[in-house]
C-alpha cells in the first residue's frame, strides 16, 4: 500500500487553497490542502505498526510550532506547479528530517521547499499567466500547527489520513 505523511492546515487556510485549486489543480478531488512531510512511500501490512510506532516516537520530542504563508511561488520550469510558499522554521525542518530517516529514510527527488501546491498539470502557458498574476499579490497568513497525519492511498487515488499524531514536544 502507498502510505504518505502531510501536515493539514486549518479550514482558514484550507478555504484560501481550495479557492485557487478547485480551477488550477488536477488533485484537487483526490486530497485535501496539505504540507508534505514525507512523499509517497510503499509499506507492506505488517511494516505499519513500526511506522506508526516511529511516528509515535518522533512526535514526542517535536514541539508544535508555526506554520507561516508569505507568498505565491511556483517550481516552473521544473514542473507547472503554482503553491503558497511557506516560511521554513527550525521545527518544521526538524519535523521533515526525522519523518525521513530511520524506518522512513528514503530517496528523496527534490529537496525540503516548505509549500502547499495550489495548481499543478498546468499547460507552459496557463502556469506563467496565472503565477504572473498571484505573484503581484499580498498574503500573509499565519498559524499554529500541533498535529501530523499518517495517510493512505485508496485504488481511485484518493488519500485518506490512517492515523493522526499529536506534536507533544517532549524528549
Amino acid at each position: 500500500m502507498i502510505y504518505g505523511i502531510a501536515l493539514f492546515p486549518s479550514k482558514t487556510l484550507q478555504d484560501l487553497a481550495n479557492s485557487y485549486r478547485k480551477r488550477y489543480d488536477s488533485h484537487y478531488s483526490k486530497i485535501p490542502p496539505h504540507l508534505t512531510l514525507r512523499d509517497a512511500f510503499e509499506a507492506e501490512d505488517g511494516e505499519i505498526g513500526d511506522i506508526v510506532q516511529y511516528i509515535q516516537k518522533v512526535v514526542k520530542g517535536c514541539k508544535p510550532f508555526s506554520l507561516e504563508v508569505y507568498k505565491f511561488s511556483s517550481f516552473h520550469p521544473v514542473t507547472n506547479t503554482i503553491y503558497l510558499k511557506v516560511k521554513e522554521n527550525e521545527e518544521l525542518v526538524t519535523l521533515h528530517d526525522k519523518l525521513n530517516s530511520g524506518v522512513l529514510k528514503g530517496e528523496r527527488e527534490f529537496n525540503f521547499v516548505p509549500h502547499i501546491t495550489i495548481g499543478q498539470d498546468l499547460d507552459n502557458d496557463e502556469c506563467s499567466d496565472v503565477y504572473g498574476r498571484l505573484r503581484l499579490e499580498t498574503i500573509h497568513h499565519e498559524e499554529m500547527v500541533d498535529r501530523i497525519s499518517l495517510l493512505y492511498q485508496l485504488d481511485n487515488g484518493t488519500w485518506t489520513v490512517y492515523e493522526t499524531f499529536k506534536l507533544e514536544g517532549k524528549e
